[in-house]
């Protein structure tokens, strides 16, 4: 994984300072010590929703040499030209430019994102750059290098290119994405790659849709951004979020809403309650043929359908349904949890423990109910819930939840 802690420009055109640097003056901070506070956070936020951390986090500012030797090699190859300001890839080099979106060169759409020409030095208006020189308007710039070419600092395609090359070879089994780095940022990085290695740089691009909040698109200046932290400040279990994620398509929108976050967390607390009565030991012979059992079998293939996680959620209720033994049911949600990562182990077959207060008060409540006095059993239902606990009645006796 690389972490982008230089080169903070939104494009070629942006004026005066990079993100990084006008957040570290905002908050009387380096810029590498702003880098690190939210690469922290990042990575403290993407645990608590059981995200694993990356094999590899590889930083932009860690890897220059490595983005210089790529541009050196593009300028080999004749893909790039010098202005006064920076170096460019000349995207009219490259015949297949903008194949990832279908756009050629001359249909580009020069203004998404703010790419409009200030460099009256460039040959296209699609043409990116590779390294900005410390002159001119980046004369201040905090973050610069000695280079071949002089002193200044990458643009903000190379080091996604020169980084995943670096680790993972010339050709990428999946890239993946917001929908909104298709075009410019993922366009550009093909281009450089394959202009410099000529060969297939991805082979499966995988691009997400946007994450809604009350349908409209999340945003700081509409106050509707939120956090981890907001999400736990509200009493919702980051786990719930998870649970929302998966219950929509990663290549359709999902609109996020605290009504939509509490169905999911009560949609989440009810599978807890429900696996804490099951078996968690299976014996050999029963979980021999898990592998062929239907339900792991069809949620597997939706799984490996186009990552289909509300479909995968649904047999995983749909197992739990059925009656099949309990036992092993915990080895297939054993199994199911490793992809969807809902924490369900910690759970499973460990029955709640229930103060001696609230087990005084339950056995009582059902002395009376099972009289037919439910006023007097409803008033105990609220005095239970008052201790933390909700009840909920079935044939087979009462069943109790944290609230």
């Amino acid at each position: 994984m690389n972490i982008t802690d230089v080169g903070h420009l939104t494009s070629d055109a942006d004026e005066g300072d990079d993100k990084l640097e006008k957040g570290a003056k905002e908050k009387g901070m380096s810029v590498y010590e702003l880098a690190r506070f939210f690469e922290d956070y990042f990575f403290k936020s993407t645990a608590a929703v059981n995200i694993q951390r990356p094999n590899i986090v590889a930083r932009a500012t860690e890897h220059i040499e490595e983005q210089i030797k790529l541009i050196r090699c593009l300028e080999k190859e004749g893909f790039t030209y010098i202005s006064d300001q920076a170096i460019y890839f000349d995207t009219g080099k490259l015949a297949d430019y903008g194949k990832l979106t279908g756009q050629k060169v001359e249909e580009k759409v020069v203004g998404a994102r703010g790419e409009v020409v200030t460099d009256s030095q460039k040959r296209n208006p699609a043409d990116f750059a590779l390294w900005f020189f410390a002159t001119g308007r980046f004369e201040n710039h905090v973050m610069k290098w000695p280079s071949p070419w002089g002193e200044g600092f990458p643009g903000w395609h190379i080091e996604c290119s020169a980084m995943s090359m670096e680790y993972l070879g010339n050709t990428l089994d999946i890239h993946t994405g917001g929908e909104d780095n298709i075009s410019p940022h993922h366009v550009n990085e093909m281009a450089q790659s394959e202009a410099a290695t000529g060969k297939a740089f991805v082979r499966f691009w995988v691009h997400h849709r946007f994450l809604m909040v009350n349908g409209e698109k999340m945003s700081k200046s509409k106050k509707n951004f939120y956090t981890i932290d907001d999400i736990i400040n509200k009493g919702f279990d980051p786990l719930a979020l998870r649970y929302l994620f998966l219950t929509g398509h990663y290549r359709d929108p999902l609109n996020f809403t605290w009504e939509s976050l509490g169905a999911a967390q009560n949609a989440l607390n009810n599978l807890r309650e429900e696996i804490r009565g099951f078996e968690p030991m299976i014996g050999a012979s029963e979980g021999a043929n898990i592998e062929s059992d239907p339900f792991w079998q069809r949620f597997l293939e939706a799984a490996n359908n186009d990552l289909n996680t509300p479909q995968a959620l649904a047999v995983l209720h749909e197992m739990l349904r059925s009656d099949t033994t309990t036992s092993r049911k915990s080895l297939i949600i054993l199994k199911m949890d490793k992809i969807l990562g809902l924490g369900l182990e910690k759970y499973l077959g460990k029955p709640l423990e229930i103060p001696s207060d609230v087990k005084k008060l339950i056995d009582q409540r059902e002395k009376i109910r099972k009289t037919g006095d439910f006023k007097k059993s409803d008033k105990l239902r609220h005095e239970i819930k008052k201790l933390g606990y909700e009840i909920k009645d079935t044939p087979t006796g009462p069943r109790l939840k944290k609230a």
